[in-house]
C-alpha cells in the first residue's frame, strides 16, 4: 500500500517539529515538506502534491480557511485536515464549507490525528470524532447552516477570500486604525483604503468594519495579541 503523503503547514516551527516527530514514526505516513504561512502552503501543495494537508486557521499571509478553499479548488483530490486552537462550532463549519475534511483542536491525540489522516485520505470526513461519508457530511452542512445562517446555495459569494492586501487592511482594522491610519500604514492612497473597505465589508456580508473586525478575530483570521501591538 502507498505511504501518504502528509504536508504540515503552522507558523510556530516548534508545533511543526512536534508534529512533524510525531508522525514521521507512524507506518504508512510520509512528510512531503512544511509550511509556515498560506503562501507557502498553496506553493508546497502545487510543488509536492500531497495526499493530506494539516492546516491550522491563524496562519500569516493568506489564513488557512482561504487557503484551503485555493487548495480544494485546484486539487480536488488533496484533502485538508484543520488543526488549530479556535474550537468553535461555528468555526467547524465555515472550515467544512471552505473544503476541509475534518476538523480537530491542536490538543488532539496522537492517534486521533493518525485515524483522521488515514480517513481523509479515503476521502472520508470526520466532525466531532463522528465519521461521515459525502452524502452524511452535506446533511451535516445543511443542519449547520441552519444553525448559523447563510445560504449554501451562495456558498461561493458568501465566502470569497480576501486579498491580502485585504487581510492587511483588516488586521489595522482590529487594532482600531483609521482609514486616513491605515493609509499612512501602508503607503496607499485614502481612497485605496476606502475601495478595499467595500469590497471588505462585501465579502464578510457586515454593514461597518467594527463587525468586520469581529468576525475576524472570532474565525481566527486574527491573533489577539496582534490588536495589542502597533496600536
Amino acid at each position: 500500500m502507498a505511504e501518504i503523503r502528509v504536508l504540515i503547514v503552522d507558523d510556530h516551527p516548534f508545533f511543526r517539529d512536534g508534529l512533524r516527530n510525531v508522525l514521521a514514526s507512524v507506518e504508512g505516513l510520509s512528510i512531503v515538506g512544511e509550511a509556515k504561512d498560506g503562501a507557502e502552503a498553496l506553493d508546497a501543495t502545487v510543488n509536492l502534491r500531497p495526499d493530506v494537508v494539516i492546516m491550522d486557521i491563524n496562519i500569516p499571509v493568506i489564513n488557512g480557511l482561504q487557503a484551503t478553499r485555493q487548495i480544494k479548488s485546484a486539487f480536488p483530490f488533496i484533502n485538508i485536515i484543520m488543526l488549530t486552537a479556535y474550537d468553535d462550532d461555528e468555526q467547524v463549519y465555515h472550515a467544512i464549507r471552505t473544503g476541509a475534511s475534518a476538523y480537530y483542536p491542536k490538543d488532539v491525540s496522537p492517534e486521533s490525528l493518525v485515524q483522521a489522516i488515514r480517513h481523509v485520505s479515503q476521502g472520508k470526513y470526520v466532525v466531532d470524532d463522528e465519521l461521515m461519508t459525502q452524502q452524511e457530511i452535506e446533511k451535516w452542512l445543511v443542519e449547520a447552516c441552519e444553525r448559523f445562517g447563510g445560504l449554501l446555495a451562495d456558498a461561493e459569494e458568501k465566502f470569497m477570500p480576501l486579498s491580502p492586501r485585504e487581510m492587511e487592511i483588516l488586521k489595522l482594522i482590529t487594532q482600531g486604525l483609521s482609514n486616513k491610519e491605515i493609509a499612512y500604514t501602508l503607503g496607499i492612497s485614502h481612497q485605496t483604503v476606502k475601495n478595499h473597505m467595500t469590497s471588505i465589508l462585501r465579502k464578510l456580508d457586515v454593514e461597518d468594519r467594527t463587525q468586520a473586525a469581529v468576525v475576524a478575530l472570532r474565525r481566527g483570521w486574527v491573533r489577539l495579541q496582534d490588536t495589542l501591538t502597533d496600536s
